[in-house]
């Protein structure tokens, strides 16, 4: 099967951890078919590019990880383009997706990638399955979710990372449950282990009596960091050995660095890290913070688990179908107080490091067979609705 992927969250220039579990899929996806991607791209006038936008121009093509990428770009201008994208990403997909003539196209991030896929897929009369991942369908005003609608419909098949994000599909967007398939995230084995704590510390130069505790994410408001950032001067007040380390960039970058810069915050920043240098810092934690408002299937707390180390977050999206009470706390979302407490109470439990690594045993090549069979489904439904 030829399979064209279409995403933008794929690693670009500006952010080249950008989409790990998607290019993790895809890697092992092209083990099992013919894959191209195809990567739309929101060209900004330099004067109106969004702060949460890390904007680098791409090469017309380039190889990731042995997986041949091929950008095509778009002319945006934030707010007033939104309800247009869709179509200019359509406009610039067509010509490349043609000439690679492929059997199925399969989009993850609803608007405006897939709603631009969905549109060369009828023209090139074949299949689209799409994707979600979740703020793509957690939209939350009328314009985003008009748009986002007739791609959750349409799709011959409907890809979530979790039984919340079907629901949601459902109750929401009239999704048609027969076309939904929930396919959770993976995690490499390899490179997420069980390792020692000290020699892990030793490498990113950590102090064996600190208090570790790790975020991994984008540095954005919505994944509770101001409250994450308040919940540790609390904490210090009564655990002075605590540190936090962030590991990721965005746009509360600068805000983060200047308040890293006072030294009693116990807040370090080494920005966006390779899976391996990811790996090193979950080791060296004693928990990863993930205070997030929402969620999707986050992949960083299987890391996590997978590396030995307890988690705390809250109880929003695919997040409880991935911890319990035997791995984790959950505290509610925009709550520094119960989160103060929530790290205390881990920090002071003993936890079975073992038995933490071993929760979970799934791997991308799992992830990629289920996607395909997906895609097997779409091509076949889709074979058979028109004849």
């Amino acid at each position: 099967m030829r399979i064209l992927v279409v995403t933008s969250q794929f690693p670009i220039a500006g952010e080249p951890t950008r989409g790990r579990p998607i290019l993790q899929t895809v890697r092992e996806l092209a083990q099992l078919a013919e894959v191209r991607v195809l990567s739309p791209v929101a060209r900004y006038p330099r004067w109106a590019r969004p702060r949460s936008y890390l904007y680098q121009a791409p090469v017309a093509a380039e190889t990731s990880r042995g997986i041949d990428v091929e950008f095509a770009s778009y002319p945006a201008l934030p707010m007033l383009s939104r309800p247009f994208n869709g179509w200019l990403c359509a406009r610039a997909l067509l010509e490349q997706a043609r000439a690679f003539k492929p059997d199925l196209i399969l989009s993850w991030w609803l608007y405006p990638d897939a709603f631009g896929a969905l549109k060369v897929a009828r023209k090139l009369g074949v299949p689209l399955v799409a994707g979600a991942r979740g703020s793509d369908i957690r939209v939350r005003d009328t314009i985003s979710r008009r748009l986002t609608t007739p791609v959750v419909r349409q799709a011959e098949r409907l890809l979530v990372v979790s039984a919340d994000l079907g629901r949601l599909a459902e109750r929401e967007y009239g999704a048609n449950p027969s076309r939904i398939r929930v396919i959770a995230n993976g995690c490499d084995a390899d490179t997420f282990r069980l390792r020692p704590r000290s020699d892990a510390r030793r490498q990113c130069g950590i102090r064996d009596e600190s208090e570790l505790v790790l975020y991994v994410g984008r540095l954005v408001q919505e994944k509770g960091l101001r409250e994450l950032i308040e919940a540790m001067k609390a904490l210090r007040k009564s655990r002075p050995q605590a540190e936090l380390v962030l590991v990721g960039d965005g746009p509360m970058r600068e805000e983060l660095e200047a308040r890293a810069a006072a030294s009693a915050q116990g807040l370090r920043l080494v920005g966006a890290q390779p899976a391996t240098q990811v790996a090193q810092w979950m080791a060296a934690c004693n928990l990863l913070a993930l205070p997030s408002y929402s969620e999707g299937h986050p992949n960083v707390l299987v890391e996590a688990l997978a590396c030995g180390r307890p988690v705390v977050s809250t109880p929003v999206g695919g997040v409880p179908e991935v911890v319990d009470e035997s791995c984790s706390l959950l505290v509610p979302p925009r709550d520094a107080g119960a989160l103060t407490n929530a790290l205390a109470a881990t920090l002071e439990r003993d936890w079975d490091e073992l038995a933490l690594s071993q929760r979970f045993s799934r791997s991308w090549h799992d992830v990629a067979r289920e996607t395909l069979a997906a895609c097997e489904e779409a091509r076949i439904g889709y074979r058979t609705n028109r004849m």
